[in-house]
């Protein structure tokens, strides 16, 4: 008996280890993706050129990218599905330079951001306490899937734009992280792009260009994933390239 006690023991370990070196793969790969990723928008921030091929500059999508034109396009407009309310405290994940552009002062609502340019975070909070500090509560340095905020902190979350350049397993994590920041009854707004819109390949090959991998996954597979974290969806809304989910736990 001890001695099958042993073996099953040894056994045990052997599947812990597994496990152990399968999750540090893992997360390896993701660091490896958020630094391409930080990199890729510490440029776009700076204003730094991108030394592209012809026949990518030669894509419709190329020029109304160096026009300026795609942004509009392209762009989620979160309050759309989920306006934030007077005095809700929000978190926007991956926000960019939200505060200073959208109108966080009509809303009324408390901002603190998360955000893995360091160039975006420096602006934001620089410039963004002269916008309003009473609503402006900061921005942190720090990936989606380990937000450095204290659970049931946030009556919305808002993450948009950056899906598109992880794993579906990268985004079970972040759903998890975003469930835990939320006070109950709190919401997630996000986007996930959709492989069947025109512009899903040609944007997909302009982005691989300008030095981020996209996953074109299919809304089914991104449906799976959200309901497997034990996400409810409430609304969608459907754009020319992103579609906006709005859930609840």
């Amino acid at each position: 008996m001890s001695k099958k006690r042993e073996n099953s023991s040894g056994g045990e370990n052997f599947a812990l280890s597994s496990f152990q070196a399968t999750n540090a793969e893992r997360q390896d790969k993701w660091q490896i993706m958020l630094r391409q990723v930080a990199h890729r928008f510490n440029r776009h921030y700076q204003g730094e050129a991108f030394d592209l091929p012809p026949e990518v500059k030669g894509m419709p999508i190329f020029r109304e990218w160096s026009a300026g034109l795609l942004p509009g396009k392209i762009t989620s407009y979160f309050w759309e599905i989920a306006q934030p309310q007077k005095n809700q405290h929000c978190l926007d994940i991956g926000c960019g330079v939200s505060f200073l552009i959208y109108p966080w002062r009509d809303w009324s609502a408390f901002f603190s951001g998360q955000e893995i340019s360091t160039v975006a975070r420096d602006v934001l909070n620089a410039r963004g306490s002269q916008l309003n500090s009473k609503l402006f509560k900061g921005v942190k340095l720090g990936a989606a899937h380990k937000l450095m905020y204290e659970s049931a902190q946030f009556d919305l979350a808002i993450a948009t734009g950056f899906s598109c350049y992880f794993p579906l397993e990268y985004w079970s994590a972040v759903i998890s992280e975003v469930k835990r920041v939320l006070k109950p009854g709190g919401q997630f707004v996000f986007d996930i792009i959709d492989p069947k819109k025109p512009l899903a390949e040609d944007w997909a090959i302009l982005e691989t260009y300008l030095g981020t991998e996209v996953f074109l996954e299919s809304i089914a597979q991104w449906e799976k994933t959200i309901k497997a974290t034990g996400a409810k969806v409430i609304s969608r809304q459907s754009g020319e390239l992103f579609d906006l989910y709005k859930v609840h736990f």
